[in-house]
């Protein structure tokens, strides 16, 4: 354990005279003996007639972004220092975790070479390199050229992202985007590749949305304003001030936020207004940014589409006649001319749709099972791609090009590691590219998978994925850990995982509850599980775990459950329901102070959020429906498992204050004495620290953390002072 370089609140400070100079003394800095305690500081408000009393709310740094606030930060790193002293004795497992999960990733990789034009793109991890390093060469043959050295650019910081990476039309441009602190606030900058030089132009406040000119003189992008959020679409000619970049769309409506990039033949970019159910495109030819944009469809509360092009036809999915989607098209001269061409099904989840120029490749679930289609723009003519497990993830993969005569694919299990193919459409022919290595070496005939069903508790079946060892016990003795997310239409995959075998091999099954609030089993799970219907997503996740008990998988208080960001707020709604049922949780960034944040329009990103929660600030029921959810406000007195919980200084989409309030606030009204921690990462985001190897020290605590608990030793923070005193 490190020696902490700052006196923290709860740390004990013990003094010993130094060799040779008795008149002065040396303060050596002892491991905290117990947890820090947050001050209450009375503060309440009135919405819609009722008081609601928030005793921590001073933990909200007043200058965020910045954090400058002198008690904020001690209150921090005391939590810090607590986690370190706590975690201290597991320090061995902890490296023995580390290195187990190090040895299996493969140390020097590369992707799957893959052409885009006159060049073959990859990128590759030198041996010991925590970032990649980008590559092409020319098509026919010839020299290999750095792209992009990720590790020279992360070199002297902490924390470092890549956003993006753009190559012109013309092929002498590179665009790129770096965040150096997590913050998500992106520098773009361009480089020239013949001759290695750094342009002028460099955009700050960079937010995701790309697209080239076909000329190569100019782009489209989208910013982040002062709340976080990207508003408009701007067009920069390179040469020029930045600053004085003109804006081609801006978004007046204060919950739709813009995007921007281009269609698979690269004719047209389009322009994406939207919330999280609601959208609206516009579209721009990429020879003529100096025309109008285009608009597709006017928006309609509740209606979302997106938009593809072939051959001037659009293609578009949407679900205005169907919750879960059909696919309709219409000319470029007449975009509102809608005709059908496939209609909508309850069994067939439209999920994208990509046009190339000899067929369309629709992704979708069918009875909640992946699947890839190609179908044929003359008669409408589908085929499906054929997967060689009856439970697995499969989408499409890097396919750049317009013209191909094969997909690139990805395909994995629970049991199966990533496996990438080329799917020859004329031949119908599954070619793989390449498997992912294990270098300790994995056999996949030791573990089994499966698929279940539980009951919810208003009569919905909810799936579950789960796997373990071939020898473990089904009798109820063993730890099970339960993962779940459940909200904005994401359905958590059942993918594979070399980390999650140091758990399956320490006698866990890993379960993967598909609870509504994602778009598992079509779209109509999603909003099954959003605004009024929010709570069927902790119900469903509550009943999935009483369900493995139930089948005797479990015992109450052997299951290990863990979410983060809104699966975090998942985490915090079922230990104010059932703690009970649970051995340990882990909220990594969760999103748990819900009311306050939705209450906040000045936040980065409430205003956006509000289609998915609901908004508390004009609306009573759902300013009550949230005050009846929110883990933080129905924190009660009484007991909770042992915790882990994760928080990013620099977070800008689940704010520090919102994990720490909550870690306070537990400590203050809990009836019983587990062990709670608070890990804040003092330079780090939302995803945690960067750096393929730095992260796996977090997946090494958070397991060390769950065996813990499972061995009784998280049970008292008392017992964890006397052992330190």
């Amino acid at each position: 354990m490190r020696l902490l370089t700052q006196v923290h609140a709860s740390s004990d400070v013990a003094a010993a005279p130094t060799r040779g100079c008795a008149s002065m003394r040396q303060h050596i800095l002892m491991p905290p003996s117990k947890p820090p305690l947050a001050r209450k500081v009375a503060h309440q408000f009135t919405r819609h007639g009722v008081t609601i009393t928030d005793d921590y709310a001073w933990l909200r740094d007043a200058g965020y972004p910045e954090v400058s606030d002198q008690e904020v930060l001690a209150y921090l790193n005391a939590e810090n220092a607590w986690f370190e002293s706590v975690m201290a004795p597991y320090t061995s497992q902890i490296d023995a975790i580390s290195a187990e999960l190090k040895a299996r990733m493969k140390d020097e990789d590369a992707s799957v070479p893959q052409k885009d034009g006159a060049f073959v793109y990859w990128s590759a991890f030198a041996p010991g390199a925590q970032y990649r390093t980008w590559y092409r060469c020319p098509v026919g043959g010839g020299e290999t050229s750095v792209l992009l050295d990720e590790p020279t650019l992360a070199a002297g910081h902490d924390y470092f992202q890549l956003g993006g990476l753009f190559v012109s039309p013309d092929d002498r441009l590179l665009a790129y985007a770096v965040d150096d602190d997590g913050s998500e606030r992106f520098t773009l900058r361009i480089r020239n590749l013949n001759t290695g030089e750094l342009l002028p132009d460099s955009i700050e406040n960079w937010r995701y949305g790309f697209a080239w000119a076909a000329d190569s003189g100019s782009f489209l992008y989208t910013d982040a304003d002062e709340h976080w959020r990207s508003k408009r679409v701007l067009r920069h000619i390179l040469g020029t001030d930045p600053t004085k970049d003109r804006t081609l769309y801006s978004e007046a409506a204060e919950e739709f936020g813009v995007s921007v990039g281009l269609t698979q033949s690269r004719r047209y970019a389009c322009i994406t207004t939207s919330d999280h159910t609601t959208s609206e495109v516009y579209l721009l030819p990429a020879d003529n940014f100096d025309t109008a944009p285009l608009l597709v469809a006017r928006r309609r509360e509740g209606i979302e589409y997106d938009v593809e092009e072939h051959a001037d036809t659009l293609f578009i999915r949407v679900n205005d006649t169907h919750v879960n989607f059909r696919i309709v098209t219409a000319a470029i001269a007449e975009p509102g001319g809608w005709r059908e061409f496939v209609s909508g099904s309850d069994r067939r989840y439209l999920r994208e749709i990509t046009c190339f120029e000899d067929f369309l490749v629709i992704e979708e679930r069918l009875d909640g099972l992946d699947q890839i289609a190609i179908q044929r723009y003359e008669d409408g003519a589908h085929t499906y791609i054929p997967f060689p497990e009856s439970s697995y993830t499969a989408e499409l993969g890097n396919n750049p090009e317009y013209a191909i005569d094969r997909l690139r694919i990805g395909f994995e299990s629970m049991v199966t590691p990533l496996t990438v193919f080329d799917w020859h459409v004329a031949q119908g022919r599954m070619e793989t590219l390449k498997v992912q290595e294990i270098p300790s070496g994995y056999d996949a005939s030791q573990y089994e998978t499966h698929r279940l069903h539980a009951v919810a508790r208003d009569g919905t079946r909810i799936p579950v994925s789960i796997v373990h060892r071939r020898d473990w016990q089904r009798d109820g003795s063993g730890p099970v850990h339960l993962y779940g997310y459940g909200a904005y239409g994401y359905a958590v995959p059942p993918a594979f995982s070399t980390h999650r075998l140091s758990l399956l091999d320490r006698g866990f099954a890993f379960a993967i509850a598909h609870i509504r609030g994602g778009d598992d089993l079509g779209y109509r799970w999603y909003l099954d599980g959003r605004l009024d219907k929010r709570t069927n997503t902790f119900n469903d996740f509550v009943d999935v775990a009483r369900f493995l008990i139930d089948s005797n998988y479990a015992q109450p208080g052997r299951i290990t459950a863990s979410g983060g960001s809104a699966g975090g707020e998942l985490m915090g709604a079922i230990i104010n329901q059932a703690p009970e049922l649970f051995g340990a949780i882990v909220a990594h960034v969760p999103f748990v102070d819900v009311l306050n944040t939705m209450l906040d329009a000045t936040l980065p990103l409430t205003p956006g959020e509000w289609p998915e929660w609901g908004n508390p600030i004009e609306d009573a029921r759902a300013f009550a429906t949230i005050r009846d959810y929110s883990p933080y406000d129905n924190v009660g007195a009484h007991d909770y498992p042992p915790m882990l919980v994760t928080a990013g200084l620099n977070d800008p989409r689940v704010t520090y204050w919102e994990p720490a309030k909550w870690v306070a606030k537990l400590r203050a009204m809990r009836t019983d004495d587990h062990v709670i921690l608070l890990k804040t990462n003092m330079g780090a985001g939302h995803g945690g620290l960067s750096g393929r190897y730095t992260a796996l020290r977090e997946i090494a605590e958070e397991y060390a953390f769950l065996l813990a608990a499972m061995a009784g030793e998280m049970d008292s923070e008392s017992t964890l002072a006397t052992d330190r005193a």
